[in-house]
Parts: C-alpha cells; sequence; structure tokens
C-alpha cells in the first residue's frame, strides 16, 4: 500500500526548492509530482535547443529531489491533465498543492483540477503588489516602477539616505548606449561549454522529429549547480564589462557582455534575489562600475519584473491584439535566413539557429523593427519568437513582442513604436558592412529595407502617429519628402520580393 502523502506539483519552469509550496516540503510528507506532456512538447515547431534545455532540467531537477530523500513521480503523460489525473488514480494523495503557475493557461488548467495554490515567490513584486502599486495611476511607467522596486529592496541605494539612489541617479542609460568597439571584439570570454552525457542524449532520442535547428552542444545548463556557477562567471569576469556596450551588436560576437542568465531565471534554476544579491555585492566591493551594476540590476530588478506583471495585468485579452491592423504573415526569410540578403537580419537568425538565442537589441531592434515596420502579423511573429528562443515563455513573449516590438497594443506597453532605418543598424553595430543593400537609399533596387520601410511605415500611419507627440515629428517629416511617392513604390516592391523570399 502506497504511504499517504501530500502531492506538490511543480510546472517545468519552477525548479527550485525555494519556490512556492516546495520551500516547505519534507521528504516525510511530501511526494513531488512533475509532468513531461507530450502534447505540450508536440504543440508547436520548438527550436530542438529550447526543447531540450527546458525538459533535460526538468529531469535533473527530478533526480536532485531524489538525492535529497523524496519520492519523485516524474509521469511522462499525453497532457498536463492526464498525467495528474494518473497520479491521483495511482496515489490518492491527502492533498494536493501548487505554486501559481506563470501562464494564464496553466493557472486555467489547475482551478479547473482543484488543486490548491500556494502564492509564489518567483518573482520579487507579486502581481498583487503591482496592482496595489498602481492602483490610481493614469499611466504604468517603467521608471516609476523600477524606482519603487529600487527603495522598497534597497539595491543600489545610498546607505545614508535610502530615498537616494548611489551615484545621484537612478538610470545611468546614457553611459550604456555606445557603438561596437572598432577592435577587441573577442575582448568577452567565450561562454564554456558543458558534456552531454546520457541524461542530454535519452532526452534527444525522446524528442519530437518536428524540432529545428542545431543540436545542443553544451552552451546552456540544465542543472541549478551549474548555473550558479553561470551566474558566478558572469558576475566575476563580464559584469564589469557589461554596461557601456549593452546596446550594440557584432557580426562576430553573439555574446558580447550579456549575461545569458534569462533561461535559468525563467525555468527556476536562479532566483532574481541571489542575481540582483550577487550583482550589488560586486558593485559595494568595488568590483563593478556603477553604469554596468546599475544596468544590469535594471533589467532584473525593473524591466523583467514589469512585463511580468504587465502579463498578468493585461491577460488574456492582451495576446491578441493588433492595434495596428498588421496582417502580412510570416515572412520565409524568418524560418530560413537563405531567403533574405539583408545582413543584419541573416545574422540573428542564423545565431538563433544555432544557440536558440540573440540578445535583446537584437530581438527588439533587428527582428522585432523589421517586423514592425513590414506590418507582419504580431500573432504569427509571437508565437515564431516564441518556438524559436531558449528563454521563451508567454509571458516573456507576449508582452515584449506584442507590446514593445510590434506596437499591438496602440501605446498600451510602449509610448511610441520603435521603428527605425539602417542608420541605427549602422551606428550599432558592423552588420552593415558589406551588406547587398546601402542603408543611405531608401529608393531603387539596393534600397535598405529597413531604410524604405521606416519610412513607408509612418506613411502607412500617418493618421495615428501624427496624433503621437514622441513620434508626429518623424510623421511630418515623411510627408515633407521630395520622394515619398518613389519610396512608397519601393516598398511596395520590397513587401512583394519580402513574401516571395527574394529580399
Amino acid at each position: 500500500m502506497q504511504k499517504a502523502l501530500a502531492t506538490i506539483w511543480v510546472f517545468g519552469d519552477q525548479l527550485n526548492r525555494k519556490i512556492g509550496a516546495l520551500a516547505t516540503a519534507k521528504p516525510e510528507t511530501h511526494r513531488i509530482l512533475i509532468v513531461e506532456s507530450a502534447g505540450k512538447i508536440a504543440s508547436r515547431p520548438w527550436h530542438i535547443q529550447r526543447a531540450h534545455f527546458l525538459i533535460t532540467s526538468m529531469r535533473r531537477f527530478a533526480i536532485e529531489l531524489q538525492q535529497a530523500g523524496f519520492e519523485v513521480d516524474y509521469r511522462r503523460a499525453t497532457t498536463m491533465r492526464a498525467g495528474v489525473e494518473a497520479h491521483i488514480a495511482e496515489f490518492a494523495p491527502t492533498h494536493i498543492y501548487v505554486s501559481e503557475p506563470n501562464s494564464y493557461t496553466a493557472r486555467q488548467l489547475v482551478a479547473a483540477l482543484g488543486v490548491q495554490v500556494v502564492k509564489s515567490n518567483q518573482f520579487l513584486c507579486h502581481p498583487d503588489e503591482f496592482a496595489a502599486f498602481v492602483a490610481g495611476k493614469k499611466s504604468l511607467k517603467l521608471e516609476d516602477f523600477y524606482r519603487w522596486q529600487r527603495k522598497r529592496f534597497g539595491y543600489l541605494m545610498d546607505p545614508k539616505n535610502g530615498d537616494e539612489p548611489v551615484g545621484g541617479k537612478f538610470n545611468f542609460d546614457d553611459e550604456n548606449r555606445e557603438p561596437p568597439p572598432k577592435t577587441g571584439h573577442d575582448r568577452w570570454p567565450t561562454p564554456k561549454l558543458h558534456a552531454l552525457d546520457e541524461v542530454d542524449q535519452q532526452v534527444l532520442a525522446d524528442l519530437p522529429k518536428n524540432l529545428w535547428g542545431k543540436k545542443p552542444d553544451g552552451l546552456w545548463a540544465t542543472t541549478r549547480k551549474d548555473a550558479l556557477a553561470r551566474l558566478k562567471y558572469f558576475v566575476d569576469e563580464i559584469l564589469p564589462t557589461f554596461g557601456e556596450h549593452e546596446d550594440a551588436m557584432l557580426a562576430s560576437n553573439w555574446h558580447l557582455a550579456h549575461s545569458l542568465l534569462s533561461p535559468y531565471l525563467n525555468n527556476g534554476l536562479l532566483l532574481p534575489k541571489e542575481v540582483l544579491d550577487a550583482a550589488a555585492d560586486a558593485f559595494a566591493k568595488g568590483r563593478v562600475p556603477i553604469n554596468s551594476a546599475e544596468g544590469f540590476i535594471r533589467q532584473i530588478l525593473g524591466w523583467r519584473e514589469y512585463i511580468f506583471n504587465c502579463y498578468w495585468r493585461w491577460m488574456p485579452e492582451y495576446a491578441q491584439l493588433n492595434k495596428l491592423n498588421a496582417h502580412r504573415p510570416l515572412a520565409p526569410l524568418f524560418t530560413d535566413p537563405k531567403k533574405t540578403k539583408m545582413k543584419c537580419v541573416a545574422t540573428v537568425l542564423n545565431g538563433i539557429n544555432d544557440r536558440a538565442y540573440s540578445h535583446h537589441i537584437e530581438r527588439l531592434m533587428v527582428l522585432g523593427n523589421f517586423a514592425l515596420i513590414s506590418g507582419t502579423d504580431p500573432q504569427q511573429f509571437t508565437n515564431w519568437m516564441w518556438n524559436s528562443y531558449i528563454d521563451a515563455h508567454e509571458w516573456v513573449m507576449v508582452p515584449n513582442v506584442l507590446g514593445m516590438s510590434l506596437y499591438a497594443d496602440g501605446g498600451q506597453l510602449a509610448t511610441k513604436p520603435y521603428a527605425s532605418g539602417g542608420a541605427y543598424i549602422d551606428r550599432m553595430s558592423n552588420h552593415c558592412d558589406g551588406c547587398a543593400y546601402d542603408r543611405k537609399k531608401r529608393t531603387g533596387d539596393d534600397a535598405c529595407p529597413f531604410t524604405n520601410l521606416y519610412w513607408d511605415f509612418h506613411m502607412r500611419h500617418e493618421k495615428t502617429f501624427v496624433k503621437n507627440p514622441r513620434i508626429a515629428r518623424q510623421v511630418r517629416a515623411a510627408q515633407k519628402l521630395s520622394d515619398i511617392a518613389d519610396v512608397q513604390k519601393t516598398a511596395k516592391q520590397i513587401l512583394e520580393r519580402l513574401d516571395r523570399g527574394l529580399v
């Protein structure tokens, strides 16, 4: 007869013993349930490294819990619901507890099954706290939220005056927007690889055949121990040089000084507080300059927490927004980089194929920017991003892509569309060197698609954008172009070629 125990159901993005229901669990009173859903794995054409990373991390976490004395029911099932129901039938748990899931769909499932939900501590700002913070406010400004977070947690605050930031200001963005260095492109160490073992190989053998991308080579850690080692390596070796070139792009260096920690934060192997504490401690000891420490801390304490909470405040309606009425199907180049001659786009897409990763500026100002100005359907593009990135989860992709990248919410998240022409990419990267297109040209066969579509985009939406004080000037500039008719003609040709995979 099975021992009567309570069950703690752990989702694949809650892989940490300090999260929610697991925090107080004991082997003598609790059994652990982890469900690997075949239906979920087969539901999308995932990048193979994404699928491998998530599943391998789950299986290794189950092993870790077993080594700690827990009985673990690691159940491979057709669906998540089927796995839970089969567990109940076999073990008849006294209770089933689950930490608040991080996706809307998962919370619907938990509610339907009547499982007892434990408040999550996986983020530093719980949606209940966020709701209280924004109550009565006319707008949800990131900067206001970030300053509030800084003050209440004390990160980079003056020890003599907790209301004042260290260094005299909250934001060092103006020091973190340098273009890539002209030399020394290898100054940032290449991430170390882990050798794949029998667990990795078994996961790869179990994965469906509809996945794509380069197979894993050990770039991404799949245990908490290794994730913590990656954190230490970043703080010790990389963080001191993080700030200055935070927004830069290099064809020859895909990682620069980026942390590469987001996958571990997003599946629970790392917790935001321990990441923030490590960065703040390094600054306090004089090992990291203020602009690097603040820039990194803002990404975690500010933007990441803000996006998570916006997701919960606006879902589920938010996921279907398309305020710019963008309906162009996903271009062939997104699934085959050979379908474009744009060097910047091809470089980023090839990197995704190789690593299931590109950094935030490549996501926003290359891929997102191009999807925006070409009028790509926001739901199709969001799904593609979700399929492609190692750190992708619904709460990450929906507001970041729909709101920040594609302006599909009409300004609910961002106050203006993040559209730019080839000049921005030329300034912040070396991608334009040797490109088939001329970033200075907006008309003609060799016109840069970014430069051309940037102006066409403002004209397509001139009636809407001219009312926005942040971009009205660009609209009026577009209207005054002497060659605007030729710009629009060229744009039509570019978009036709785009659909055929010939841009």
